[in-house]
């Protein structure tokens, strides 16, 4: 075995992008991404990297400009880049639900004004859900759009959207009634906007406010904002597919994509806390040996190794069925529970093993021990996806009697 979390059946296109990003990875990012994530510093020079190796357009079909490529790579490119520093692959993962949404839900205007620019990362996306009393329940979204004319005027207040500032392009899920009879399931009622803005903060467009960065714990470096619509007005061809009401549909298809992608991201970080701690323990001595030939770290290496392997194939199988066209969201569930569980246990693990070291912001697996709680929330909790997960199973194994 010459590393962990190797893919079986990968075409010579697939292993060439693959070794592509992981020298880059090698190279661009873990030299640089502690000092850039203690400043909190956006990573730009690395931005620009991925775009030069068409990254941002890897999933965006060929008549777009893109690479056509499948969930499955996608998704192992993202391992790989988490690997590095797990804030680039947030930046790229928001970008590629908007780009997923429009290839599959987007009409045609909407796929030709769009696509090309974001393939090429000169337009950069992000989606924006969630609410400051929401949580989970996104059923209880109150931001609201009112047709007038051919425009909607849209009011509330958004939260948790990563690339906020640095991107141009944010589907907004909000409540539209328009059409919707008053008793109306709220999830028939909602519509995703396509909503072009200046990067930047503040007023970056009539109506549209970017507060500022949300200054967290970990997940440094990339953007994380609140957004507030006071008066904004979108035209109404700027509705995503066109049409009302189909908008909570659209964005949990491209929740299921994200989750798949927090889930490789979770083998990503998983990955390289373990060759940090299973490179530490061949280096560090205590009682005359390094502490690699205990047997009690031996047992951790080797529980940590178990772990990143069981998440990496749960997250190749979830991408594999979303890209057969089959329905993946029990596959995709599973795939982010266990992968971001087993990252936190595996990053735990290793700063264990790093014992007081672990401790200082001279030593990476600081930063990755500050990075893995993200994954347990991003993308819906554990306990979502566990109900996700028990739901589908009730549906499966429907009992006959």
């Amino acid at each position: 075995m010459a590393r962990l979390a190797q893919t079986a059946g990968l075409t010579d296109i697939q292993q060439e992008i693959l070794s592509t990003v992981r020298d880059f990875v090698d190279k661009e990012i873990i030299p640089v991404a502690t000092e850039l994530e203690h400043r909190d510093e956006y990573p730009q020079a690395i931005v620009d990297g991925l775009k030069e190796l068409g990254l941002f357009g890897l999933m965006i079909p060929e008549e777009y400009g893109g690479l056509g490529e499948s969930l499955l790579t996608y998704a192992l490119c993202v391992e790989e880049i988490a690997r590095g520093w797990m804030s680039v692959s947030g930046i790229i993962n928001t970008h590629f639900i908007v780009a997923y949404m429009l290839k599959q839900h987007g009409t045609q205007e909407q796929k030709d004004h769009f696509l090309p620019r974001m393939a090429a990362g000169d337009i950069r996306g992000a989606f924006s859900m969630s609410e400051p009393a929401l949580g989970s329940d996104v059923s209880a979204i109150t931001s609201k759009a009112v047709r007038d004319g051919d425009e909607y005027v849209l009011n509330g207040q958004k939260m948790w959207l990563t690339n906020g500032g640095t991107s141009s392009l944010v589907a907004v899920l909000v409540r539209s009634d328009e059409g919707h009879p008053e008793g109306t399931a709220p999830h028939k009622s909602m519509t995703t906007f396509l909503v072009e803005k200046e990067p930047g903060f503040g007023e970056v467009r009539p109506g549209l406010t970017i507060p500022g960065k949300i200054d967290k714990m970990g997940y440094k470096g990339v953007d994380t904002t609140e957004l507030i619509m006071d008066g904004l007005r979108v035209p109404a061809d700027r509705v995503l597919g066109g049409v009302t009401g189909r908008g909570f549909y659209q964005m949990m298809d491209g929740v299921e994509v994200g989750r798949v992608n927090v889930a490789a991201r979770g083998c990503g970080v998983a990955q390289r806390a373990f060759e940090l701690g299973v490179s530490y323990a061949q280096q560090r001595h205590t009682f005359g040996k390094p502490i690699a030939q205990h047997q009690a770290i031996q047992f951790k290496l080797a529980e940590m190794a178990t772990k990143v392997e069981a998440a990496h194939a749960m997250m190749v199988n979830a991408a594999r069925k979303k890209d057969s066209g089959e329905r993946n969201d029990l596959e995709a569930g599973m795939a982010k529970y266990l992968a971001s569980e087993y990252c936190k246990e595996v990053v735990e693990d290793a700063f264990r093993i790093h014992g007081g070291y672990g401790f200082s912001k001279e030593y990476e697996i600081e930063r990755l021990y500050r990075e893995a709680p993200m994954l347990l929330i991003g993308e819906g909790t554990a306990e979502i996806q566990k109900m996700i997960i028990g739901r589908r199973l009730l549906e499966e194994y429907r009992f006959q009697g």
